[in-house]
């Protein structure tokens, strides 16, 4: 009795080859033809398991693996997507990528098409259990040295921080970068150590801020390795004490909360940094907790236009919250006379606004209406230009694949003009992905601003109620919705309170702070 064989199912295997340059691709017989012929053998070699070689050819010349802007392998995704290819074959792993985040990427988007990937010399099959658990050590052994590299690099800085040498950032007032190494500048010295003499003798910051201001003395004007310039400015509170604490003045190297002695020489004696640092304690400019201020980022200062910032103090175990101006904060009484705010009067103050504009509903019928227009324009302008990117795409590739062709045949003279026009289409395509991508997110924004518009319609719709049960995270959501701004200025026995609301029909919903 004979036994009947189930015969093997169809596998529709597509054939990748790449080169990053052009050069000797006009060969009769060339690096690709030599990628894609191993590559077919080895898909004959599978034939009982009914693989079969398409004959569509995917030969990247002149492509670079260092990311995905290529017109073959563009098609081998399309063809993947259709469903027309269920495994793809290499000739080497370096020839789909040479970036690991991309190849992990590919990997997971053939699994998600059920296509299998093979590397002809290198034993990857994903079509098998072996292959998957070799793809995954390696791609875990990857990311494991990216991290010890990490690792290594952060371990060295603090090796050097803890030997006392300089491992970067922005040089200190009071010091110049030669050759590596802190080196002292003895005119920035000058203000470094009048700031400690002055703290000592007034045991206060503005004091210490406007002595400085009135010998016209600055910060340190520095310059970043990419060119940016860090323009010296006038003192405040802020600067005066990151000074005040810098172990760096006394010739120590600070590391992980730790200091070290340094290479570099100290400006200021060790004797007056510890007093001084005895006086400041545990001095510091943390925000209190932001959820407990409902107008974080929205209030500003009619004065001088600074924001106004919250605050609080404790009194006989009682805790006093207010919005503050900054610059009066940092630079003292005499940048800005606006007064601090009581948080929970402006608050309440704020309130009334709102539910004064949303009377018998009339804010809530106002988005509801503004949202619906302004959604609806945008997304179809988005499927509109999103629907013809395609064609356009289409067309482009096209071009891309004829020109590829057309340079393995061309003259000398020619190849230079038409690798021209390669690079300007290829740019073109990139243009239009990068459009394509920006739409798909334009059109999910648009679905998640619609979300939140109707979560702030309901919230206004039945506002006196949901408000008491609203978590602190959900009030100040709402309330950025629909205030743009609130403006505040005035003295100790004057208030001035102005609060616009926003533009509606926008809905920009502001995370909470």
């Amino acid at each position: 009795m004979k036994t009947k064989t189930t015969p093997a199912v169809t596998k529709r295997c597509a054939v990748y080859t790449r080169k990053s340059t052009t050069m000797g691709l006009e060969q009769e017989f060339n690096t690709l033809d030599a990628q894609r012929e191993a590559g077919e053998n080895y898909v004959r070699l599978q034939s009982h398991q009914g693989w079969q070689v398409l004959p569509t050819r995917y030969d990247d010349g002149g492509f670079t693996g260092a990311n995905t802007d290529r017109p073959a392998l563009q098609r081998l995704f399309d063809d993947i997507d259709r469903g027309e290819v269920d495994v793809v074959v290499v000739y080497k792993v370096d020839r789909l990528s040479r970036s690991i985040l991309d190849f992990s990427q590919m990997v997971q988007r053939f699994d998600s098409k059920g296509v299998a990937f093979v590397s002809v010399t290198q034993n990857f099959d994903t079509s098998s259990s072996m292959g998957r658990l070799v793809l995954n050590v390696l791609l875990s052994f990857a990311q494991f040295e990216r991290e010890m590299t990490a690792e290594r690099t952060r371990d060295k800085v603090h090796a050097a921080r803890r030997k006392g040498r300089w491992t970067g950032g922005p040089v200190p007032l009071g010091y110049d970068l030669v050759d590596g190494k802190l080196v002292v500048n003895d005119l920035e010295a000058v203000t470094v150590r009048e700031i400690f003499t002055l703290y000592l003798q007034h045991r206060s910051l503005f004091a210490v801020m406007a002595e400085l201001k009135a010998r016209g003395r600055l910060t340190k004007r520095y310059v970043t390795k990419a060119g940016t310039v860090r323009q010296a400015d006038a003192w405040d509170k802020r600067a005066i004490v990151r000074t005040l604490k810098n172990p760096v003045y006394v010739g120590r190297m600070p590391c992980n909360g730790e200091s070290f002695d340094g290479e570099h020489e100290p400006i200021v004696e060790v004797e007056t940094f510890e007093q001084a640092n005895a006086l400041i304690g545990g001095r510091t400019t943390r925000d209190p907790k932001p959820t407990n201020y409902l107008l974080k980022g929205l209030m500003r200062c009619g004065g001088c236009g600074a924001a106004m910032t919250p605050a609080s103090s404790n009194r006989r175990g009682r805790e006093y919250r207010y919005y503050r101006c900054k610059t009066r904060e940092l630079r003292g009484k005499d940048a800005c006379t606006t007064m601090p705010v009581a948080a929970t009067a402006m608050e309440a103050l704020v309130l009334k606004r709102i539910r004064d504009a949303n009377v018998s509903g009339g804010m809530a019928r106002e988005v509801e209406a503004a949202l619906h227009a302004r959604l609806k324009q945008e997304r179809q302008a988005a499927l509109e230009e999103k629907r013809g990117l395609p064609g356009q795409l289409k067309k482009l590739r096209g071009e891309a694949e004829k020109l590829g062709a057309s340079i393995v045949a061309a003259p000398k003279g020619q190849k230079a003009v038409l690798q021209g026009r390669l690079a300007e289409v290829g740019a073109a395509i990139e243009r239009h992905e990068a459009r394509e991508a920006e739409l798909d997110a334009k059109l999910a924004e648009l679905v998640s601003r619609k979300v939140e518009g109707e979560w702030l319609v309901e919230a206004l719709r039945n506002f006196d109620r949901l408000w008491e049960v609203m978590t602190p995270e959900n009030r100040q959501r709402l309330v950025g919705a629909v205030v743009e701004r609130v403006t505040v200025s005035g003295g100790r026995n004057q208030l001035d309170l102005d609060v616009k609301l926003a533009d509606l029909g926008a809905v920009e919903m502001r995370e909470a702070s």
